[in-house]
């Protein structure tokens, strides 16, 4: 059986590329407002962050999601942002898969 391909993407905070179910998506929408998007399908600019927040706070120091989203956020939207991620927590892999 032919191994399906992976889909990889970075991280903005340590800059580590990791599968796409092991980061979740923060995303701009049409409007500007800025919020978080598990299922990976909102439209918009989006960008990938680790679950753990030390990364959200090493991209908010280096402005990296900013540029990424290419929008600027105030500090309000990054504390609501990592009280929103304490909640989530990574998709477990499925059986059979290592």
């Amino acid at each position: 059986m032919k191994q399906r391909k992976i889909p990889m993407r970075m991280c903005v905070g340590c800059r580590e590329m990791k599968p796409k179910k092991e980061l979740i998506r923060v995303v701009r929408g049409k409007e500007g407002e800025i919020s978080l998007d598990p299922r990976g399908k909102a439209p918009g600019r989006g960008a990938y962050v680790c679950f753990h927040g030390d990364c959200l706070k090493k991209a908010e120091k280096t402005r990296a999601l900013e540029r990424a989203l290419e929008h600027p956020i105030a500090p309000e939207i990054y504390a609501q942002l990592a009280k929103e991620m304490e909640g989530y927590v990574p998709d477990p892999k499925p059986e059979g898969e290592d």
